[in-house]
């Protein structure tokens, strides 16, 4: 079958958000492994730094500059990545944005643009993919997801919805797409230490959320590296596996949630209290956590 004898070796990857973090750490993993990437986003120079990184790796990987709120834009990105590789074999969906701040603060565009990039863009670009892989007689699809996409998190209701949406698409396609073998991950990460606060957009107190989620990022008990992540991620895709759920403390905190959810969100509301509350009417503006550091 497909999925027993699957090798990343000459195989055609698409990544979104591939230019930085987790998604450049999969890119390297990729390459390592012999495949040929391309990378999707928004910002020309960060595509070119990193392609020119992995090229200087021995790696071969493909810029696209693509918004991913547009569909026609990524309409066009898949085409070209067939035109040039000639193909498409896994689709790995990992582009997100973190707004952190109380719910006082949250707009109706927040959590548009949050579905939009979360839950719309992924589905969007599997939908472009699956000809492909059916040409190619089978594919693989990883979406990464959350804990947020598991468990809701307090000042990131935004994020939550999103990704909690993206999670059940995910697991939803997962059964119908195996019988083209055609193979599903949902990837549930915790915390990942991938420098992600200097681009996650506060509201609110700005100082005071961007602390608190520096800090939690940080946590070695409770986040994971980009690179060890990378690497379990992969490997996921190679065995074909359902669902991914990384580190131990993700698996811990989802599993309390699902055996006592009372007991779980009447903790969720005792940490509640100790974020800070909402500020004046300057606490709707969002603020990106490099121009807050």
């Amino acid at each position: 079958m497909f999925a027993s004898r699957f090798s990343f070796d000459g195989k055609i990857v698409l990544i979104t958000g591939g230019s930085r973090g987790l998604g450049l750490a999969l890119a390297r993993q990729a390459c390592a492994r012999r495949a040929r990437v391309a990378l999707l986003a928004r910002d020309p120079n960060e595509l070119a730094r990193a392609c020119d990184d992995l090229t200087r790796l021995g790696g071969v990987a493909l810029p696209v500059e693509c918004d991913l709120l547009e569909p026609a834009q990524i309409e066009q990105a898949v085409g070209r990545i067939v035109d040039h590789f000639g193909g498409l074999d896994v689709v790995i969906n990992n582009a997100g944005i973190i707004e952190v701040g109380p719910l006082a603060h949250m707009k109706r565009a927040d959590f548009e643009k949050a579905m939009m990039l979360h839950f719309w863009a992924p589905y969007h670009v599997i939908s472009e993919a699956i000809p492909h892989f059916r040409r190619r007689g089978g594919g693989r699809i990883v979406n990464i997801s959350s804990i947020g996409g598991k468990i809701a998190v307090p000042h990131m209701a935004p994020y939550t919805a999103s990704k909690f949406a993206l999670a059940g698409f995910s697991d939803a396609i997962r059964a119908e797409l195996a019988r083209e073998n055609i193979h599903v991950t949902t990837v549930t990460p915790g915390m990942m230490r991938t420098g992600s606060q200097g681009f996650a957009k506060f509201k609110g107190d700005h100082a005071a959320e961007y602390k608190r989620f520096t800090a939690s990022s940080r946590l070695p008990f409770a986040s994971i590296s980009a690179e060890r992540a990378a690497r379990k991620i992969l490997a996921a895709c190679v065995s074909a596996r359902p669902a991914l759920v990384m580190p131990m403390s993700a698996r811990i905190m989802i599993m309390a949630n699902a055996l006592f959810p009372n007991l779980f969100g009447r903790m969720m509301k005792m940490g509640n209290a100790c974020l800070p509350s909402p500020a004046g009417p300057g606490g709707d503006e969002s603020r990106r956590g490099s121009e807050i550091r």
